[in-house]
């Protein structure tokens, strides 16, 4: 069966948690990166997955100016079943672009 790979994407994210991904089935996440667009200033941000409580991927991570964060290398993957919600968030207004690649609807 062929692989069903999907991007999401958010643009200058904020201090509001935005969810740049909620899965429908078995979806593995095989890569997630984030951008500091902030004009001048390094920001600190923070990525999990909610499913009834939040589970940090990452948090409190700085990404200086002009800098970007791979979080997921080497080979590694993150399942989300479904209902899972994968949120960003920055400590500063309008600074983060997030780019989140997926394989959908992997069989059990």
């Amino acid at each position: 069966m062929a692989q069903d790979f999907k991007r999401y994407q958010d643009s200058a994210t904020g201090v509001t948690p935005v969810v740049v991904h909620t899965a429908d089935s078995n979806d593995t996440v095989i890569s997630i990166r984030l951008a500091n667009i902030h004009a001048s200033a390094a920001i600190v941000v923070a990525v999990y997955v909610t499913n009834g409580s939040n589970y940090y991927i990452i948090k409190n991570a700085p990404i200086p100016y002009g800098s970007s964060l791979e979080l997921i290398d080497g080979g590694s993957k993150i399942v989300l079943q479904t209902g899972d919600a994968l949120t960003v968030v920055s400590d500063t207004a309008s600074s983060l672009d997030s780019i989140v690649s997926v394989v959908d609807a992997v069989s059990a």
